[in-house]
């Protein structure tokens, strides 16, 4: 029996979009004040409420097992999920490690994490953040036995339509593969 993979997604420059020069954030996107846990006042975040939906979409497909993989952890689901009308799922509890930047090893700081979270597991791991490092990885997995896809949406602009059609398309083209098999 085949396994459905891992829809991972991330909220920071995905579905919370980083603002523009000019401070400015999409108009498309409504403001909200949320309480991040360890954080003692509330922050604004901006959401699309366009979002909500599409991902539900895909998720009830039955194609994807939906995760959320954020610096977030379990606000992920708290916070920003019911926001957004999102059914409950999973999170990854990512550690808090003491980095100043996002690749302190070349590649994405979540990945070796995440790499032993999945296991096995095929995954479509939407993030704007990855590097060529990561990229590599992607493809040793799926020339292994684990269908890896990244989808890396632009942090100012966030999660787009399309970045959840392509991974959709691939979990598609995945179940055919594998029911032919």
């Amino acid at each position: 029996m085949h396994q459905i993979p891992y829809l991972l997604l991330d909220i920071d420059g995905v579905l919370i979009p980083f603002p523009a020069e000019d401070k400015s954030t999409p108009s498309t996107h409504r403001h909200h004040q949320v309480r991040m846990t360890g954080y003692p006042e509330p922050i604004w975040v901006w959401l699309n409420p366009d979002h909500g939906p599409l991902i539900t979409d895909v998720i009830n497909t039955g194609l994807v097992r939906p995760a959320w993989c954020t610096s977030w952890r379990i606000d992920a689901p708290r916070q920003i999920g019911p926001l957004l009308g999102l059914p409950a799922f999973e999170h990854i509890e990512l550690p808090r490690l003491p980095i100043t930047t996002s690749h302190p090893d070349g590649y994405l700081w979540k990945r070796d994490h995440v790499a032993g979270w999945l296991g096995g597991a095929p995954v479509v791991w939407i993030d704007d953040d990855f590097t060529p490092l990561d990229h590599q990885w992607a493809a040793e997995r799926t020339a292994g036995t684990a269908a890896t896809l990244l989808v890396e949406p632009d942090p100012h602009t966030g999660l787009r339509p399309e970045h959840m059609h392509t991974a959709l398309n691939w979990a598609r083209n995945l179940a055919s593969v594998r029911a032919a098999a």
